[in-house]
């Protein structure tokens, strides 16, 4: 299975994850599945009236230079380890 393969297996696995992560855990995974998908932060950062647009944005510009592989192998883990 090729590590694209196990990125969106695992994709599909965090909708089923035996209970809800913490907020900072949900921030991690999504920061991870857009660097692993779409790789460095290509857009501005949302205002400070967008709290959650701003938290989300953060925490994917602080994996910026991350690979894409690295980014998903890392979301992979973090998967497995909520299971």
């Amino acid at each position: 299975m090729s590590l694209k393969d196990q990125f969106e297996a695992a994709v599909a696995a965090s909708k089923q994850l035996p209970e809800r992560p913490d907020n900072m855990t949900l921030l991690k995974l999504y920061a991870l599945y857009k660097q692993g998908s779409s790789g460095d932060v290509d857009c501005s950062r949302p205002g400070f009236t967008d709290m959650v647009g701003r938290a989300k944005w953060d925490a994917w510009n602080e994996l910026k230079g991350q690979t894409l592989d690295e980014a998903m192998q890392s979301y992979i883990d973090l998967i497995e380890s909520l299971q």
